[in-house]
Order: structure tokens, then sequence, then C-alpha cells
């Protein structure tokens, strides 16, 4: 089934943009920012926190990633007038990292500017292996003048476990996540379990060191493990956090709410979706398999 799914995948591909949209609207929230509260509103209203995020990566033009500033503190000004129990996350080649470092360091720094004036956090996002070394740069020099700011730790990646030691011996806030990018056998492990043991590795190495977490997993085996470490390790519930994607396992969300573990939602929208939408069904080929089903079900 799994192999049929990834072959789903490319068919899908071709469907008018429009088909791929009903899908796709259960894991976005839709392409304007009342969208975005409208749905983290619905998201309070459950006990879930949220995130939100602008979708768009790998802009080239300075006056896009000028516009993708004003876009995330347009956000920073609705979470703040809504009241949302929600942070920012923003992704750094959004702002211009593959045109110019200081450039981009500036536009984050605007953004950071606003979050602090209304005392919100903010969570710069990993990306692919080519601007992760930059990408932990401009959160170090952010971090200097910013407090509430967090980076993303991916934990398929072999430089990981250093990059946690390093960062949480000053108690860097962190999200931590199995990585969704295809790299190199040199710098990335490929077997699923391995992920699993070094994403546990570097979570109790986190979290020992006084770290706050942010546990980003729909891997039941993880979560489970998960509770069982921070039980271990002794810590109260407001010493970390699971996180979930929009529209993705929402039981097994739910079921931890119930159990009283704080869980935040990664809520994205925008006009960029359909590049979203794609990747995720690539990231998730069983996604693929289900939007098919639908198509083809006789109502």
């Amino acid at each position: 089934m799994n192999l049929l799914n990834k072959v789903l995948v490319p068919a899908i591909q071709v469907l008018p943009k429009s088909v791929v949209k009903v899908f796709a609207n259960k894991y976005i929230a839709g392409d304007k920012i009342s969208d975005a509260v409208s749905t983290v509103q619905n998201l309070n209203k459950s006990k879930l926190m949220a995130t939100v995020d602008v979708l768009g990566e790998s802009i080239t033009d300075k006056s896009e990633a000028i516009k993708s500033r004003d876009e995330n503190i347009e956000v920073l000004d609705a979470i703040n007038k809504n009241e949302l129990d929600c942070n920012l996350s923003i992704k750094l080649t959004m702002l211009g990292l593959n045109i110019d470092y200081d450039f981009c360091l500036g536009l984050v720094s605007e953004i950071m500017e606003k979050a602090k004036s209304v005392n919100r956090f903010v969570r710069i996002d990993m990306e692919d292996s080519s601007v992760t070394g930059s990408t932990i740069r401009i959160f170090e020099e952010i971090r200097k003048k910013y407090e509430k700011v967090g980076i993303v730790i991916q934990a398929y990646l072999r430089r990981s476990e250093n990059d946690i030691i390093r960062l949480s011996e000053t108690q860097a806030n962190f999200r931590i996540c199995k990585g969704i990018y295809i790299e190199p056998e040199e710098i990335a492990f490929k077997d699923g379990e391995e992920i699993r043991k070094n994403f546990l590795k570097i979570l109790r190495i986190a979290l020992k060191n006084k770290s706050y977490v942010g546990i980003a997993t729909h891997d039941e085996y993880l979560i489970r493990e998960s509770v069982k470490m921070v039980k271990e390790l002794g810590l109260t519930k407001d010493e970390y956090e699971f996180q979930m994607l929009l529209g993705v396992q929402e039981n097994l969300r739910n079921g931890a709410v119930e159990k009283g573990h704080r869980m935040r939602i990664y809520v994205p929208f925008g006009q960029r979706w359909y590049e979203y939408s794609i990747r995720r069904f690539k990231e998730n080929p069983n996604i693929a398999g289900q939007v098919m089903k639908s198509i083809f079900s006789v109502k």
C-alpha cells in the first residue's frame, strides 16, 4: 500500500489545483490571516495552543522578502489583537537568507522587535541542510537581544547531537522533530529506527540541560517514550510541550491533551498553499492514498 501511495503522489500533482485544495484544506488554515485567526480560535477553545506559519520559502528577490517580513508582522498584530494562545513560526529563506545573510538578519530583527512589543514568542524553523549552519547562527545572534525566540533541531541530521549539546548549555528553546528534507546519507540517518533513537537521545540531552522543548512528532512510539522520559526526569507539565501539524493525528493529539499534556498545533496559511500541500503529500504518501480514495469513492 505504501508503494501504491508513493506512485499516487505524481498523479495528484497533475490534478487541478481546485481539486487538490479540497483535500489540502484539512492541513491549511486558508489563504488569509483571518482564516488563521479563526482556526487558532477554534483550537484554543479545545485547549490547544498554536503557532502560525506564513507559507513560503526560498525567496530570491529582496522585495518579496520584505513583503514576507510585513506579513509576519501582520500575523503578530493579529495574534495580539485577538488575544490568541499562539506563537509565530518563521522560515529564514522566506526572509532572504539565500540572498544575503545580513539582510535576512535585519528582517528577522524587525520581526523580533515587533514580537517583543506584543510579548510574543517566535520560532525559527529549520529548512534543508544547506542552511542549517546559517539558521543556527542567526538564532544565536537574535538570542543575544531577544529572549522569546526558539530554534528547530532535526533528529535525522548527524550533526544534531552536537548542536543540541552546545545550544542547550544556555537553555535554548527547541522544537525537536524527525526532519523532512531529503538529505545524503553522509549527513543524515536514513533508517527509521536510527532516527527514532537519535530523536530520544537529543531530547534527553536538551531536557536534562533544562531546555524547554516542543516535542514535535506524530509517532505514537516517540510520544510514549517522551512521556516516560519527562516522568523519569521529574519534569512538570509546564516544562515541555508536544507539537503536531494541523489536521494530522487529531485523535492522538486530543488524547494527549486529555492526559494533561500541553499541545501546540502548527497552523500554516497563505497564498503558497499548493506548494506546501504537495510537499506534505510527498512526505506522507499515505495522505496521497487517502486523497485519491476520496476522489474516486462513490458517494
